[in-house]
């Protein structure tokens, strides 16, 4: 997920990985067969029991039971235990019929090219997921021979999404006499606005992951699908010192140097900005959907909403963790039956109702009001094919590099036409394998 460092491993070390011996417990959602056989689905996810998957899953296994009489023996695991476990638990008996995993070249991608999950095409194309999908949504679902995301076979079928907009303080702003900006002019213009009333407007983060996801946005405002497809999926060049990087770094720059941002934003991590937002200090924040459910249970003291980055058509954001079927499953029938089982109206409405965004809900089921706006809010970038996925995914070690990067930029120890060319240089290394 987003909300974490994005520190893509490379292919090398996730290839080398061996079982440490971690002791994998699990439960059982109803009795009988435990052994594998025909009638029974062997799953493992690590959604916690009270998260919106979590809740949304235990609901389609029940009526996975029902309707198809066969049992589930369900594993809750962390990710961490999957992964280092994958390269050998996939090729063996042991292997689950379904299971979670996360997106991405180094991950997903990693097990499709080394065959360790099955080519499920023909099962999208028999049940419809593809058409339930917007396109950006598929595209962390395919990959190619090499595991390169964007590629034209379906491994795994996504159950939620995610993506990055804005926070707004309504209180703060009518405090301010202030509208919430639908243009990117009207968001410069009520940064100005706060900023000669004393207040420094936006909540970031340069320690951690915010700071480069407000600078990816930037770009992506001078940016079409032809950027996009170069940065991340690696179909054409990427131009360091063009007009969507530099106007990324310099904007970024001007934001400090005019106040829109704290002066000591380098030091401050993820955590620290999102506070801020939360106890009134800052009355906009550029983050992702992952604060959502957080805002809700602890920003109770004012009004506030979330659009998507005023005057964008594209946004920071990619489709949830996949569901993907391993080569060796003994039923992998039964597994499709479960994910088109998830897929199911009802099933995405208890997601949307509990503050994940579902990828396939009838927005008529979704009965919250705020968890309402935000699914049209997401629902209208993936109208406009306008998930761009997040700037550190193209290249292995590239979220630390971001970081220090952004943190010489906005300190004044170098200038954007440096920073671009210290990016670029480092890209170019990490992505070369791929290209």
């Amino acid at each position: 997920m987003a909300r974490t460092t994005r520190r893509t491993k490379t292919l090398a070390a996730l290839a080398a990985l061996t079982a440490t011996g971690i002791a994998l417990s699990g439960c059982t959602a109803g009795s009988g067969d435990e052994g594998g056989g025909g009638d029974t689905l062997k799953l493992w996810h690590y959604e916690g029991a009270d998260s919106a998957m979590g809740k949304a899953w235990a609901e389609a296994i029940a009526i996975f039971e029902e309707e198809t009489g066969a049992k589930v023996e369900f594993e809750e695991k962390s990710f961490e235990q999957i992964q280092k476990t994958a390269s050998q638990v996939l090729d063996t008996d042991a292997a689950p019929d379904l299971m979670e995993f996360n997106k991405g070249n180094a991950t997903a991608g990693f097990l499709a090219s080394t065959g360790l999950i099955a080519d499920i095409s023909d099962a999208v194309e028999e049940y419809g997921w593809d058409e339930k999908l917007a396109p950006s949504l598929q595209t962390t679902a395919k990959y190619s021979e090499d595991g390169v995301m964007g590629g034209d076979t379906w491994f795994g079928v996504p159950n939620y999404g995610e993506f990055v907009g804005v926070y707004y303080n309504q209180d703060a702003f009518a405090a301010a006499g202030l509208e919430i900006p639908t243009t990117y002019e009207e968001f410069v213009d009520v940064l100005d606005a706060f900023v000669a009333q004393g207040v420094t407007p936006l909540a970031e983060a340069g320690a951690e992951y915010p700071l480069g996801q407000l600078w990816y946005q930037l770009a992506l405002l001078e940016g079409d699908r032809d950027f996009v497809d170069s940065y991340q999926l690696y179909d054409g060049e990427v131009d360091w010192q063009g007009p969507e990087v530099t106007a990324a770094s310099e904007t970024l720059q001007d934001y400090v140097d005019k106040g829109y941002i704290a002066s000591d934003v380098s030091s401050v991590k993820a955590e620290d900005a999102g506070v801020s937002f939360i106890n009134g200090t800052s009355p906009i924040f550029v983050s992702g959907s992952w604060w959502f459910g957080r805002f809700v249970s602890e920003a109770t003291g004012f009004d506030w909403t979330m659009t998507a980055f005023p005057g964008a058509d594209l946004s920071l954001g990619s489709s949830g963790n996949l569901w993907v079927v391993p080569e060796n499953a003994a039923n992998k029938e039964l597994a499709y039956e479960f994910i088109d089982i998830t897929m199911r109206p009802e099933i995405q409405a208890i997601i949307g109702n509990n503050g994940g965004l579902p990828v396939a809900a009838d927005t008529a089921d979704i009965t919250d009001e705020k968890s309402a706006a935000l699914i049209e809010t997401f629902n209208g970038v993936l109208d406009a094919d306008g998930l761009s996925f997040y700037p550190d995914w193209p290249a292995p070690g590239f979220y630390d590099v971001i970081v220090q990067e952004l943190q010489g930029l906005i300190t004044g120890t170098q200038d954007a036409e440096t920073t671009n060319t210290n990016l670029g240089e480092q890209y170019d290394e990490g992505t070369a394998e791929f290209r």
